[in-house]
């Protein structure tokens, strides 16, 4: 009996034809694992399975995972969190010649990055998210993480603030254009917080391992590229990752810096975006959930 997986155009161009064909032909295929993102078992015979595949800049990890909770794809990660996959591999196989550094092989066993526990929101570098006006600062963007309430229903969020002004490249100013910069990508000016935004083609949340990864923009290329992405996996609350699967996407409200600051309480987190919306200060879009 084949197994039902399925290697995406993207995991394809980076591993190669060979080792693609190799995996639909059953080497290095798992018949079991464990799912990447939900952590449940997975059985590649009996039910749809995806390739994802891992890369660093100097390690890639081939991972496993339901169709249903994510789709094969080409997750960008840092190196940290490779180095701790492969020594998971390592200590998994008792095979004390494989070191951090090391090239892995498609596993029949998912490998997860070494556990880490990182309070929300932690900021991270957004190569793409433009430039701060301040010569030689890289863009820093914080995310948090909670529930915002649209009517009666509270939908699973991100609000994304950076830590100071944010330009095109090339504007020395100091002039902040990340609201500008967004709306160029298809994010929309929230008039109403109670109103859940247009779904932003393109765009995705990653949620893998059962914490949150990165949110990711359309690629030049095709597929998915990183646009913000976290120094290691965040951990979301329970009733986040319930009301993100229920409804299958997640809202992307993005304010200028200084204007929300850090809250301690998502009643506090909702008075603050409603004072920026007040504002005109707040573009937001729905973005589909990667994972579970």
């Amino acid at each position: 009996m084949p197994r039902m997986l399925d290697v995406s155009d993207e995991v394809r161009s980076e591993i190669g034809d060979d080792e693609a064909d190799r995996l639909l032909g059953g080497a290095h295929a798992p018949d079991s694992y464990e799912c990447t993102s939900c952590r449940t078992p997975g059985d590649a015979f009996q039910e749809p399975t995806s390739t994802v595949l891992f890369v660093g800049e100097e390690t890639a990890v081939l991972a496993f995972a339901h169709a249903r909770c994510i789709p094969s794809q080409v997750v960008p990660v840092s190196e940290e969190q490779l180095a701790g996959a492969v020594r998971s591999i390592s200590q998994s196989q008792g095979d004390p010649a494989l070191g951090p550094d090391a090239a892995v092989p498609p596993q029949p066993s998912v490998p997860a990055p070494a556990p880490t526990s990182v309070p929300a929101p932690t900021p991270a570098p957004a190569p793409n998210a433009g430039r701060p006006g301040a010569p030689g600062q890289a863009a820093i963007l914080g995310i948090t993480c909670g529930l915002v309430l649209h009517g009666d229903a509270g939908h699973a969020s991100l609000v994304v603030e950076p830590t100071g002004p944010v330009g095109r490249p090339g504007n020395t100013t100091g002039e902040d254009e990340f609201l500008d910069l967004l709306q160029d990508a298809g994010f929309q000016p929230v008039l109403d917080l109670d109103k859940t935004p247009d779904q932003l083609p393109g765009w995705s949340v990653l949620v893998a391992m059962g914490k949150l990864h990165a949110v990711l923009q359309p690629s030049a290329a095709g597929g998915s590229t990183g646009w913000w992405q976290a120094h290691q996996p965040l951990q979301v609350t329970d009733a986040w990752r319930f009301a993100a699967n229920q409804l299958g996407e997640v809202t992307m409200y993005a304010v200028p810096a200084g204007t929300v600051g850090r809250q301690p309480r998502e009643d506090l987190l909702r008075q603050a975006l409603e004072r920026a919306v007040a504002l005109g200060q707040v573009v937001a879009a729905s973005l589909p959930l990667a994972g579970t």
